[in-house]
C-alpha cells in the first residue's frame, strides 16, 4: 500500500520516525511533514505565502507550511507520489475528546478523507517526559487494512494508545468526551514596547462515560473512535423552518 505519512511535531520528531519505519516494512512509505512543531495549528492551510518543499531523505520531504497544507501538497503530486492512505503520528501526548477540533495530527488525517484516500491521526496517550512509541506503529501496522476499511468521505480515524512497547494491544471502538482545559496565561512587558502572553495548558479535566476515549486509554488500551468530518445537525433542530 502507498502511505503519507505526516504529523504535527515536525518531521524530525521521534514518532513520526518510528512511525515510518514501522509501515516501511511492509508497505511503501513516504513522509511530508512540517519543518517545525506546528501543534494546535487544527486544520489551517497556507493561502498567501509560498511554501518551502525540501528533500530530508531518501523519501522524506519538509514542508514550510501546516500539517493540512503537507496532505495537500502530497494530493497535488508536489512529490510525485499518489498516496492511498494517510497515517498522521504518532503524536507526542494525547489528542482525547475535544483536542481533536485543535489538533493539526487529527486534521491532516480529516484533510485526508476530503481528498478522497483514508485518514488515520495516531497518538501516543501520555504526557510523560519520555515516550514509547512501538506499540502504537506496530498496532497500526496490524491492523491498518481494518482502519482503513473504517474510515469513509465523511468519517476519519482517531487512534490513541499508551505509551508502550508492546504490540499486542487491546483496542475498543470509543467515542470522543468532552475536555475541559485548565488554560492561563502568562505575561511580561517587553523593552520594544509590546506586552508578550504566553497560552498555559494546565491539567486537562473530562466528561467522560465508561466507553469515552479518554476511559478507555486510563484502563492502558488503545482508543479507536470514528470522527466526522462534516458537522452534524443537532437531533431535534427544526431544518428547513423559517427562522422567526
Amino acid at each position: 500500500m502507498r502511505i503519507l505519512v505526516t504529523n504535527d511535531d515536525g518531521f524530525e520528531a521521534e514518532g513520526l520516525v518510528i512511525l515510518a519505519e514501522v509501515l516501511s516494512r511492509e508497505h511503501d512509505v513516504r513522509i511530508l511533514a512540517p519543518d517545525r512543531e506546528r501543534s494546535g495549528v487544527s486544520q489551517a492551510i497556507t493561502l498567501c505565502d509560498a511554501q518551502k518543499l525540501r528533500k530530508v531523505g531518501r523519501n522524506a520531504f519538509s514542508c514550510s507550511g501546516t500539517p493540512t497544507d503537507c496532505v495537500l501538497l502530497a494530493m497535488l503530486g508536489a512529490i510525485g507520489f499518489e498516496p492511498e492512505v494517510v497515517v498522521s503520528g504518532i503524536n507526542r501526548g494525547p489528542n482525547l475528546g475535544t483536542d481533536i477540533l485543535y489538533s493539526g495530527t487529527c486534521a491532516a488525517a480529516r484533510e485526508a478523507v476530503l481528498a478522497g484516500v483514508p485518514g488515520i491521526a495516531v497518538s501516543c496517550a501520555s504526557r510523560a517526559p519520555s515516550l514509547r512509541y512501538g506499540g502504537a506503529a506496530s498496532f497500526v501496522l496490524k491492523r491498518l487494512d481494518a482502519l482503513a476499511a473504517a474510515c469513509s468521505e465523511s468519517a476519519f480515524v482517531n487512534v490513541n494508545a499508551p505509551s508502550v512497547d508492546d504490540d499486542s494491544l487491546e483496542a475498543i471502538w470509543t467515542h470522543p468526551c468532552r475536555r475541559a482545559y485548565a488554560n492561563e496565561i502568562k505575561s511580561f512587558s517587553g523593552p520594544d514596547g509590546f506586552d508578550y502572553f504566553f497560552l498555559m495548558g494546565g491539567e486537562s479535566g473530562a466528561r467522560a462515560d465508561d466507553a469515552s476515549d479518554v476511559s478507555i486509554v486510563s484502563a492502558g488500551k488503545v482508543s479507536v473512535s470514528r470522527i466526522l468530518v462534516q458537522p452534524q445537525v443537532p437531533a431535534g433542530f427544526l431544518s428547513g423552518r423559517e427562522f422567526r
